[in-house]
């Protein structure tokens, strides 16, 4: 009997969590996982090797999309990170929940792979194993990315990085050391290569709250995008869907979605029936009962600036939905709320989170054709996505041209035009999903934000606190503090 389930990570402070949202998932654990003797019961628990935590809330809330809108729900993952300051909580939707539930879910992967390793016939567990390299991967990118310095080529090897951590814990209080940012990303590169070729899709009864090929492969175009490996980001892309069928995988923004009550966009929009949703999650969370209601976040002039025009001269058909008159919102991702038993009053709200879909992907290969000076391959892109977003979308009427881009934007420069498309697009794709806030990082973007009392509110390009705040709690295992 193979019995791997020892302290969860010290990092976390907090036992390996095995229950959540079990309408959403494979079947919920039960005391026989710590048996850990069959290629099905690590497969089970890898369910959990995914960060359950949310980070649109916190990421939203500092990037340049949203406004104090003088009044509205006050929460410290929202309102903290709007001011630029560390957030003052430890509960869902904080940075220090998400620190918590990536290194978790990296004690699942661990705990996965030392069951497939000790197997009796390795041979069995390769799908398993694959899995849970890629998904340890990708939690140590989402750490790093937050609470490191942005990768830099030029700095990264002198750079703090995250604790990369391989073995599951056997001891109570296991010191950790940082390292650097470059050697998080070298690790991460040897679990993702390593793990790739070992996803096998037919493992899953439903593949997209696991890593499947195409999520996996999406993970990779991020990651070297980071990188700013851009030949491999292509590469990577054009893995992803067979076929090159991307198309058919987008969402059907204008047409079928075009269609939907809010409430049917609700139900639709991160459901496991969508292609487009390469990778699902489900989070504790409060994002869906609050998304339009936080007190920072979209308002009208916010909306217009992101939503009213582009480049193709035509309208982008997302829907604009307010409550009174300041809080707007896209129907995307909603609450679901779990009972804490079948006839209790009580219970938890619980976000299901797109990590990766069909969009970035696309978004990846065009931004890195734009440095590749392929500039025929970003046309097709974006051209491709217009299609898909734009009201009564014309192909001749809404074409995009270098011509167009450049007329629009006022530059001589075609790759600047395409790449501010690109994000423009982005901007707009992905409004209250928080991950505008990666551009601004990988931009070094300034952001400003200003408060209903007159402030003028700032974040430049070398602020200290553009990097998370590393949590108290882990100053217990040895890890230091970021500077402020």
């Amino acid at each position: 009997m193979m019995n791997f389930f020892t302290k969860a990570s010290v990092i976390s402070i907090s036992v390996l969590t095995l229950s959540g949202c079990t309408k959403y998932l494979d079947k919920s654990p039960d005391s026989s996982w710590t048996e850990l003797d069959t290629p099905e019961k690590v497969t089970q628990l890898l369910g959990t090797a995914y960060p359950q935590g949310n980070y649109i809330v916190f990421c939203e809330a500092m990037s340049d999309n949203v406004a104090d809108k003088g009044a509205g729900v006050l929460e410290r993952s929202n309102q903290d990170p709007f001011s630029f300051n560390d957030v003052q909580s430890t509960q869902q939707d904080s940075p220090e929940f998400y620190w918590q539930a990536c290194y978790t879910a990296i004690a699942a992967a661990n705990n996965a792979l030392k069951a497939c390793n000790a197997a009796a016939d390795t041979s069995l567990y390769q799908a398993q194993k694959g899995e849970a390299l890629v998904a340890r991967a990708y939690a140590h990118f989402m750490l790093v990315t937050f609470f490191s310095k942005f990768y830099d080529e030029t700095t990264a090897s002198a750079d703090a990085g995250i604790p990369y951590v391989t073995e599951p814990e056997t001891v109570v209080m296991k010191p950790y050391e940082r390292k650097t940012v470059a050697y998080v990303y070298e690790m991460i590169e040897k679990d993702l290569l390593q793990g790739l070729p070992l996803i096998n899709d037919g493992n899953y009864k439903v593949p997209h709250y696991h890593f499947n090929k195409s999520a996996a492969y999406a993970f990779a175009t991020r990651f070297y995008l980071f990188k700013k490996n851009y030949q491999k980001v292509v590469e990577y892309a054009n893995l992803a869907f067979p076929n090159n069928d991307v198309a058919g995988n987008m969402r059907p923004w204008n047409t079928t979605y075009s269609t939907m009550t809010p409430a049917e966009l609700w139900a639709t929009y991160a459901n496991a029936s969508q292609s487009a949703n390469l990778l699902l999650v489900e989070t504790p969370s409060l994002y869906g009962r609050y998304v339009a209601q936080y007190r920072y976040g979209l308002d009208y002039s916010h909306e217009t600036a992101i939503l009213e025009s582009n480049v193709t001269g035509g309208k982008f058909v997302y829907p604009i939905y307010y409550y009174g008159t300041r809080d707007y919102f896209v129907p995307k991702l909603t609450e679901y709320f779990v009972k804490s038993s079948v006839n209790a009053t009580i219970g938890d709200p619980y976000v299901m989170v797109p990590l990766f879909t069909t969009e970035e992907v696309l978004f990846n290969r065009a931004e890195a054709n734009i440095y590749l000076g392929n500039n025929d391959a970003v046309l097709a892109d974006l051209n491709l996505f217009a299609s898909k977003r734009i009201k009564n979308y014309s192909a001749s009427t809404h074409k995009i041209t270098t011509t167009s881009i450049k007329n629009y934007y006022g530059i001589t420069s075609v790759a600047s035009g395409l790449l501010q498309t690109v994000m423009d697009f982005k901007r707009a794709e992905y409004l209250q999903e928080g991950s505008r806030w990666f551009d601004l990082q990988r931009y070094k973007i300034a952001v400003t934000h200003y408060t209903v009392f007159g402030e003028t509110l700032t974040l430049a390009v070398d602020d200290k606190r553009r990097v998370l705040q590393i949590p108290a709690s882990a100053l217990t295992s040895g890890i230091a503090l970021n500077p402020r």
